[in-house]
Formats: structure tokens, sequence, C-alpha cells
């Protein structure tokens, strides 16, 4: 049995994920996909792939997620799960790629400079 494992990142998140052939269950950190995530909207972006290139069901998913927040890491599980996908089987490539599954997500959080409130944010000025 192969076990595909993949990383995905967003923001501060990092999701590893360790995908078989099996039955359709998707664990997250030792819970139920509606365990950790309790929204049906960060549900649907975990499944988003698994839709989109109609394997819903066929995989077995262990995840270990780490760091940010729920958004993040449902957006970092769903970049895991379309690399191990591509990784399964090329052909699904060109769909996941042209919703945007494939593209690492670069935005972070601007880090605070000295002499500023935050970081871009001035302290307010006094003439006298």
């Amino acid at each position: 049995m192969e076990i595909i494992n993949t990383i995905g990142r967003r923001k501060t998140s990092v999701a590893r994920i360790y995908m078989k052939p099996g039955k359709g269950e998707i664990t997250i950190n030792n819970r139920s996909l509606e365990n950790f995530f309790p929204f049906e909207l960060l549900q649907i972006i975990v499944k988003q792939p698994l839709k989109l290139s109609s394997v819903d069901g066929q995989y077995d998913v262990k995840i270990n997620v780490d760091g940010g927040g729920p958004k993040g890491q449902a957006e970092a599980i769903r970049l895991a799960i379309s690399r191990a996908l591509c990784e399964f089987d090329p052909e699904h490539r060109g769909a996941l790629k042209k919703e945007g599954f494939l593209t690492r997500d670069p935005r972070m959080v601007e880090r605070k400079k000295y002499g500023r409130a935050k970081a871009r944010k001035r302290f307010q000025f006094s003439k006298r």
C-alpha cells in the first residue's frame, strides 16, 4: 500500500498529511474532520480538491496541522491534499492548477518596525 506524504503552508499554518487508498476517512490531529472544523465552510475548503478530482471517499487522509488560525489551517490542508493527489495521479494536476489549489498563497503578516505603532501605523505627531 502506497502512502504519500506532503506539506501545505498558509500564513503561519503548516499541514503535514499522510494519504493512502482507503474508505475516505479524514483525521486531523487525531480528531475527525467534523470535530476539528465545526464550521461547514472550513470542511468544504478541506474537501475541495477531493471533490474536484472526483475521488471523494477513495483515500484515507491523516493530517497533522500546527500554527495559525482555522482558516489558514484549512487552506494549508487543501494545498497539501492537492499536492498528494498530483503524486497519486498526475492527470489531476490540470484541474487542480486551474482552480488555484496548487498555488502557495504567499501573503504573510508584515513585521512590526521600530519607531512605529504597528507595521505601518505611526505614532501621533505632535508639533509642540
